[in-house]
């Protein structure tokens, strides 16, 4: 088992550098997820989905009469 770990060192830094990346970015994702916070890049105009991502926010802003 020792011999395993010397000969793939660089391999098991190099995916435990990795799996901590991913695992920081999901925590990030599902943070920021929770805290209401967008993940595109706020370029509205040009975006196809403009009209579903807001959608929930326009209907709280319009005065029903």
């Amino acid at each position: 088992m020792l011999q395993f770990i010397m000969n793939n060192i660089g391999s098991i830094i190099v995916g435990a550098a990795v799996l901590a990346l991913v695992v920081f970015l999901s925590y990030r994702l599902i943070s920021d997820k929770r805290q209401g916070k967008s993940s595109c890049g706020a370029a509205c105009s040009s975006c196809p989905n403009a009209g579903l991502c807001h959608a929930a926010h326009d209907k709280k802003s319009v005065k029903k009469c």
